[in-house]
This record gives structure tokens, C-alpha cells and sequence, in this order.
């Protein structure tokens, strides 16, 4: 089985080896920071990453190190028995470089545990102010429940959508529309704050 954990890196924890995935890919542009275009990634179950018979890109970055660079005298690739095997290609090392510089301060904020624990309290605070609000303007259409979302809400609004959604980027509001009537709003909790979150609300809840 494999998993396609787009936005979940960086956002939520994730124990791949722990839960026995076969294997999973993600994209770093996001909640790891390394910005559109970024490196993506990919796991693969140990248990899978030494069998070299199974299929795969036969990427000559994935080849046998001692004759990658002889494929011209020896043409049979020959998979890495690790994960390694997986490779397409050299590592972009410039997109790369802010990814490692990202991966570092999510180090030092201590992982993904304590970074959860505050994305949990940051996005119940939104879903709290903005069912405070009651307004028949807008619909929160995520789940609920903690454990059934990442930090992201979506909020359909009901009633001129992309003006409320100029109105915020107007105000220095980083958040994305999807059309016709969704804005989707993330409080990461690796920068945003809780007054991040409170001004937010203020600006949805004056939208006429």
C-alpha cells in the first residue's frame, strides 16, 4: 500500500516505518518550507527498500555506485539495495538548501510533537472564534474533529468570496482560494501565533 501524503509532512506526526506502509511520497514545498519547485520525497518499508527485483524508475542515480558512471561499458542497472535504489537523479542541491535550513529549525522547535500540540490549540482557537462569529456568511467545511484535520480549515463563504479573499490578502493575509467560493486557511504553528489567528477572525467577521 502506498500513501500519497501530500501536505501531511510538517503538519501532522507520521510513524510510516511504525505503521507499516509499504511506501509513501510527499512534497516539501509546504509545511517543510522549501518553497514551490522543491524536492520532493519518498519512503520506502525496509523490508521492501533491499529487494532489488521490484520494479522501479531505473534512474542511474539509483544504480550501483561502483559502475554509475560506466553505463556506456556496463549498461544493466543495478539497484542500490537500500532505499537509495529508488533515486531518479542527483539531488537538486540548490532547492535543497532551504529545505535543510528548514529541517534544522523544526529540530530546534523540538519535532513534530510539540509543533502538534500547538497546531492542535491554533487551529481549535480558529474553528472557536469563527463559530463565535456565527455567521450565516461562511461554512467551516474540515472536519471538526482534531485528530480528523492537519492545520488547515477550509471555509466556504457564501456571499462575494473573492472580495472577502482580496480583502484579506489587502491586509497582509497569506491564505489560498479555491474556485468559486473556498478559502483555505492554515495557522502553522512552526510561525504563525495566536493573535495571527484573532486577526484573521476580526477581518472574516467584518466581511459584509
Amino acid at each position: 500500500m502506498g500513501i500519497d501524503l501530500a501536505h501531511a509532512v510538517g503538519n501532522v506526526p507520521l510513524r510510516l516505518h511504525d505503521w507499516n506502509v509499504d511506501f509513501a511520497v510527499w512534497c516539501s514545498y509546504k509545511y517543510l518550507n522549501a518553497g514551490p519547485g522543491a524536492v520532493a520525497g519518498a519512503f520506502i518499508h525496509e523490508r521492501h527498500a533491499t529487494n532489488t527485483d521490484l520494479p522501479r524508475l531505473a534512474g542511474w542515480f539509483g544504480n550501483d555506485p561502483n559502475t554509475r558512471f560506466r553505463l556506456h561499458l556496463e549498461p544493466e542497472f543495478i539497484p542500490v539495495p537500500s532505499a537509495d535504489g529508488w533515486q531518479v537523479s542527483n539531488p537538486p542541491i540548490l532547492s535543497m538548501a532551504p529545505l535543510r535550513a528548514s529541517l534544522a529549525i523544526f529540530d530546534e522547535a523540538g519535532g513534530m510533537s510539540p509543533l502538534r500540540d500547538k497546531s492542535i490549540r491554533l487551529t481549535g482557537y480558529l474553528d472557536f472564534l469563527l463559530e463565535q462569529l456565527g455567521s450565516k456568511r461562511f461554512t467551516v467545511i474540515t472536519p471538526r474533529e482534531p485528530s480528523d484535520r492537519g492545520c488547515q480549515l477550509s471555509i466556504l463563504v457564501h456571499e462575494h468570496p473573492k472580495e472577502l479573499f482580496n480583502k484579506l490578502d489587502a491586509a497582509g493575509v497569506k491564505c489560498d482560494f479555491r474556485e468559486p467560493n473556498v478559502i483555505r486557511v492554515a495557522p502553522t504553528p512552526l510561525y504563525n501565533s495566536f493573535h495571527d489567528v484573532w486577526r484573521f477572525a476580526s477581518i472574516l467577521g467584518a466581511h459584509h
